[in-house]
């Protein structure tokens, strides 16, 4: 069942500022080998900006993070074509598919990379980064995270949400067809982020908080209304956000299917996918590595789901998504702006 199926993982990490080759088989959960043995078409791999200080040092230092990593993520896809295929478009994702090469999605985890400066987000998005995860653990310039930090001064809420800087962030984020990620983010962050949005928001990698009482799982009334409002939640590979306080050797590929099954059946089959959070923290008994993805898909079909859903699981739903998301930047370019404070 898994044979031919566009399958994309929406959120790996890389190793940084040095680590393993990307393009031989070692150490890393997801490298150029691994993807073609677990039939894996594309992958978002993130430039992840630890939350530091919120003064000009720490967003400068941010900012170059940022952009070291995306230049980093795109080296994965040498003009030689000795790697996999940069694909920043659904067409693009698809193009790499049928040209049986890995597609190379860039990301941005922690919107702490632009600080306070929305033109960085016109860069980032030009070097390719298709989402950017509104917040990491800590509160940034953009709105409140779901873990404060509080080596960091963070008081359990700064905002009450987004930041007015943030929900500018959201409208340029529309403007640029980037997608709006609100995994991390504190639950008013991301209700506000959904209804400010004109495009589907995505949860990159999170699950389901009535299976796992986590602060960083989604409730049902996340749920509801990402699923009302078009959007998408990718199921991760975390142990303590699969099951309470259970070590990852107990945590199997049963695990995560039982979050697929219960965000399909709260949101249906158009709103649940795979972001795996490998190299970042991901891995659980049976499905450690890229190569093992095989495993989830035989779980999955054992559960009942068929070939037109588990191509929308592993990569049809995202696939829209992204579309959604270019339409509604092609729109806005002949729509006025909204003002910061104005909420849909």
């Amino acid at each position: 069942m898994h044979n031919g199926l566009l399958a994309i993982d929406t959120h790996v990490d890389i190793p940084w500022p040095e680590g393993p080759s990307p393009f031989e088989d070692g150490p890393r959960c997801v490298d150029l080998p691994k993807l073609k043995q677990g039939g894996i078409a594309a992958v978002c791999f993130v430039a992840y900006v630890p939350q530091g200080h919120r003064d000009a040092a720490g967003h400068l230092a941010a900012a170059g993070r940022t952009r070291a990593m995306l230049h980093a993520i795109a080296g994965m896809a040498p003009p030689d074509g000795s790697g996999g295929v940069l694909a920043r478009t659904a067409d693009e994702i698809e193009a790499a598919y049928a040209a049986g090469k890995p597609g190379i999605v860039p990301a941005i985890e922690n919107g702490y990379g632009i600080g306070r400066d929305l033109t960085l987000l016109e860069e980032f998005a030009g070097l390719g980064a298709r989402y950017i995860t509104l917040t990491h653990n800590g509160h940034n310039e953009i709105g409140d995270a779901a873990i404060p930090l509080r080596n960091l001064g963070d008081d359990d809420t700064q905002y009450g949400g987004l930041s007015d800087f943030g929900q500018s962030v959201v409208d340029r984020m529309n403007e640029l067809g980037v997608m709006v990620d609100i995994s991390h983010a504190a639950k008013t962050t991301m209700m506000q982020a959904v209804k400010r949005s004109k495009a589907p928001v995505l949860a990159s990698h999170s699950c389901m908080r009535a299976l796992c009482d986590h602060k960083r799982n989604l409730d049902d009334e996340q749920l509801e209304l990402i699923a009302a409002t078009g959007g998408l939640v990718q199921v991760t590979m975390v142990s303590n956000f699969l099951r309470p306080r259970a070590r990852a050797a107990d945590v199997t590929v049963a695990d995560i299917a039982d979050h697929i099954d219960y965000g399909v059946q709260r949101m249906g089959i158009d709103h649940v996918g795979i972001g795996t959070d490998f190299d970042g923290g991901g891995g659980v008994k049976g499905f450690m590595h890229i190569g093992q993805a095989r495993n989830l898909t035989a779980e999955l079909t054992r559960r009942g789901y068929g070939r037109e859903e588990l191509a929308k699981i592993w990569g049809g739903n995202v696939l829209r998504l992204l579309r959604q998301a270019e339409n509604v930047a092609a729109a806005s370019q002949k729509a006025p702006l909204r003002q910061p404070g104005a909420m849909a």
